[in-house]
C-alpha cells in the first residue's frame, strides 16, 4: 500500500510517500480500507518531534481516518466487513489502509461524507469535550472561540450556539471572520484589541468561556478580560508561544484556567467519549452541526497541507484522499 513515512524527525518536507506492507488487524482492532485521512495541527508537530507525544520512528502520521472495514481482528464485534466507519487511533491514518482500535472505530451515519466524518472525530470532539465536561458551557453564557475559522474553532462556534451561548468569533482576517459568522458566532472581532472589543461586547461583564488554541498575547488579554467564575480553555498554541500565567488574575478575578487534552479525554472516560460521539453524530444527522471542509488533497501532498495547517494559513477541516 501506499503511505506517508516520517522516517525520522524533521522538517515536513522530508515526509516521502512510500510502498509498505498493508497492516494486520490485531486483537481488538479494525482494518479501515482508507476513504479520506483527517489532517491535524497535532500532525504537524508529532512528525518534527515537536508533540508531547515522541513514536519510534519510522512511522505514518495521522491520527483519524474514514472508510470501509477491510478487515476484523480477534474479539471485535459489531462490525461487518464493508461498513463504513470513522476511526482514530495516535498514528497511521496517512495511507491507504489503517489499523484502528475497535473502540474507537465508529459507523458513519447514513449520507456522512468520510471528510465530514474525519472532522467530527478530532476538531469537533476537541470543542464538544471542552465545551462540555471541561467548560461546562450554559445556555446564556458568552463564550469567546479564537480561531474561529478553523476546523476546531468552527466547531466550537456551531456547539457553543447549539448549547446556547451567545458567540463570539475572533480571526485574523476578513475572510475568516465571514467563515466563523456563517458558522453561527453571534459578533466577529479581530485581535487587535481584544479586551476592549470583549469588554464592550458583553457591556463590561467579559467573557464567561474563552476557547483558546492559540497562547501567546491573545491568552494574555484573554486573562484579563474573564467575567467572574470563567472558565479560560487552554487547548493549544498554534501563535508559537506559550504564555507565562499570573495567578494573580485568577485570584483577584476568580475565574478559573483550565486544561483540556481530549486525547487523554478518551483514553480514560471511554464511555463518555462514546456518547460524545453519539451526541455528535445525532446533532449532525439533524443539521444542527456541519464541518467545513476547505480541500480534500492527495497523499502525496501531507507535507505541503501540514505547512499551511502549523502556518494558520487553513480554514475548516483538511483531509487526505488515498
Amino acid at each position: 500500500m501506499k503511505a506517508i513515512v516520517c522516517q525520522e524527525f524533521a522538517p515536513l518536507d522530508q515526509l516521502k510517500l512510500s510502498d509498505l506492507d498493508t497492516p494486520e488487524p490485531g486483537k481488538g482492532e479494525v482494518l479501515i480500507k482508507v476513504e479520506a485521512a483527517g489532517v491535524n495541527y497535532p500532525d504537524g508537530l508529532l512528525v518534527q518531534g515537536l508533540y508531547q507525544l515522541k513514536p519510534e520512528t519510522p512511522f505514518t502520521p495521522g491520527m483519524e481516518v474514514a472508510g470501509t472495514v477491510a478487515a476484523l481482528g480477534d474479539g471485535v464485534e459489531g462490525f461487518e466487513i464493508g461498513d463504513r466507519v470513522v476511526g482514530r487511533g495516535a498514528l497511521g491514518g496517512y495511507a491507504e489502509y489503517a489499523v484502528q482500535p475497535a473502540r474507537f472505530v465508529f459507523k458513519m451515519p447514513d449520507g456522512m461524507s468520510g471528510a465530514d466524518g474525519c472532522a467530527l472525530m478530532v476538531a469537533y470532539g476537541t470543542s464538544h469535550h471542552a465545551l462540555k465536561q471541561r467548560a461546562a458551557l450554559k445556555a446564556g453564557e458568552t463564550l469567546v472561540v479564537y480561531g474561529a475559522a478553523g476546523a476546531t474553532g468552527i466547531a466550537a462556534v456551531q456547539i457553543g450556539k447549539i448549547m446556547g451561548a451567545t458567540v463570539i468569533g475572533v480571526a485574523s482576517s476578513e475572510e475568516k471572520r465571514k467563515l466563523a459568522k456563517d458558522a453561527g458566532a453571534d459578533e466577529v472581532i479581530g485581535y487587535d484589541d481584544l479586551k476592549a472589543d470583549i469588554k464592550r461586547l458583553t457591556g463590561g461583564k467579559g467573557a464567561d468561556v474563552v476557547y483558546d488554541v492559540v497562547g501567546g498575547e491573545a491568552f494574555d488579554a484573554a486573562s484579563r478580560f474573564m467575567a467572574r467564575n470563567g472558565r479560560l480553555l487552554v487547548i493549544g498554541f498554534a501563535g508559537g508561544d506559550i504564555p507565562k500565567f499570573p495567578v494573580n488574575l485568577a485570584l483577584v478575578k476568580e475565574y478559573a484556567v483550565v486544561g483540556v487534552f481530549w486525547g487523554n479525554f478518551t483514553m480514560y472516560e471511554p464511555q463518555v467519549y462514546t456518547d460524545n460521539m453519539k451526541e455528535l453524530f445525532d446533532w449532525y444527522s439533524q443539521g444542527l452541526v456541519k464541518p467545513l471542509i476547505e480541500g480534500e488533497y492527495p497523499l502525496e501532498d501531507a507535507a505541503k497541507v501540514l505547512e499551511r495547517v502549523l502556518g494558520r494559513g487553513a480554514v475548516g477541516k483538511i483531509v487526505l484522499k488515498p
